[in-house]
């Protein structure tokens, strides 16, 4: 089980590199402040945890509840989403004695120890706590970049794989189909949207070894396929449209050819890169494009190595962009969501959503797994996403 003190503080070392100012702003109706983000997470513990099973805990300020519950309809009222970055008071300084004040009581809950269900619903709140420290750091990634002096937010506090040692060269990753089992089975940690394990039927199929690369994607772009509607969905070519997109996001051009904004400031697009911040409308008019396919969460499944075997490095399976599959986000046959309000935490997104697999460079360690079932709107670009082809 993860440990709760590492947990939380590998959230403020997250948010160190930025000032209160950078932890305030809300760049989009998507993106929450880093405030607001270390806030939450702490309101996760005192709510589910101590409010139920600490008698003697005094809540740290009777209001909080109301301004960093997400979207928990079960538990009350909440500030509007779009508004958070509107929000200065309580500012970076109060929201790490909120921290520290939640910590306290939290150590002394788990020092006297509880039955089954409060440690469950303890591990649960520690992943969601990492879900937060990379919606954290791309968050603040969007924030920064639109600063005409792209600041850089600096190095993660974890190894990041170089792009040229990501890189598997061995073509395509072939499967005979048939019959395969999908989901989560097991005594390790999963959430309820990696369940219930099932059989899918598939047809032989093969999924690329390595991610689509900035050079491939350069490609793409210089054979105008931003330009042409036939490669796109009809919702994807009305937001091309609309929106202007003319590259991923966070590229721009230069007389030297393109740049980028990354974590580290304005740098130079590695054609060796894992090619980021694409849409999963980008990625499914690029699959067409060059003859192939977004592979079925399942296919992807099924031909991905463990997060913890040595091969999972190579071709980028995880720990650089999640990857956009052809499947939408909906249940597995037989979900049942949890009872009370932890039961809205996945289940209640299963629309309009696309399935993405593997993990990312701001992935947190430890948090990745091959039945991890990530989700996110096809328009979306801010987070670390990319691809790789099926056929």
């Amino acid at each position: 089980m993860l440990g709760y003190c590492d947990v939380r503080d590998m959230t403020e070392r997250l948010a160190a590199p930025l000032s209160p100012e950078d932890q305030t702003v809300q760049s989009m109706p998507d993106v929450s402040p880093t405030k607001w983000h270390r806030a939450h997470v702490t309101w996760f513990f005192e709510t589910f945890l101590l409010g139920p099973n600490d008698a003697g805990y005094k809540v740290f300020h009777e209001q909080f509840g109301y301004l960093f519950n997400s979207y928990y309809e079960a538990v009350g009222a909440r500030h509007p989403r779009p508004q958070r970055g509107l929000i200065t008071r309580p500012g970076a300084a109060e929201i790490g004695e909120y921290r520290a004040h939640v910590d306290s009581a939290m150590t002394a809950l788990i020092e006297r120890g509880g039955d089954a269900s409060l440690q469950e619903l303890l591990e649960l709140g520690l992943h969601h706590e990492q879900q937060h420290q990379e919606l954290l750091v791309m968050d603040a990634k969007h924030v920064l970049s639109l600063n005409p002096l792209l600041p850089a937010y600096g190095d993660l506090p974890w190894p990041v794989t170089r792009a040229q040692d990501a890189l598997d060269g061995s073509g395509w990753v072939g499967n005979d189909g048939g019959i395969v089992a999908t989901g989560h089975q097991g005594d390790g940690f999963a959430f309820d949207n990696e369940t219930p394990r099932h059989d899918v039927l598939l047809a032989p199929f093969e999924v690329a070894a390595d991610l689509v690369t900035n050079g491939d994607w350069a490609a793409f772009i210089d054979d105008g396929g931003y330009r042409r509607p036939e490669l796109w969905m009809s919702d994807g070519w009305y937001v091309v449209q609309g929106q202007g997109w003319d590259a991923p996001l966070y590229w721009y051009p230069t007389e030297d050819g393109w740049r980028q904004f990354t974590l580290q400031g304005s740098r130079p697009v590695d054609p060796a890169g894992a090619v980021s911040h694409v849409s999963w409308y980008e990625a499914d008019a690029y699959a067409r494009w060059a003859g192939a396919r977004l592979p079925l969460e399942a296919e992807w499944e099924a031909v991905a190595p463990l997060a913890d075997d040595p091969q999972a490095v190579r071709g980028g399976w995880y720990g650089q962009v999640w990857q956009w599959t052809a499947s939408p986000y909906v249940s597995y046959p037989g979900f049942v969501p949890a009872a009370g309000a932890v039961g809205e935490y996945n289940g209640k997104f299963m629309v309009n959503q696309q399935t993405l697999r593997g993990s990312a460079l701001a992935t947190p360690p430890g948090h990745a797994r091959r039945t991890y079932r990530n989700f996110f709107p096809p328009q979306s670009r801010w987070a670390f996403t990319g691809l790789r082809l099926a056929r």
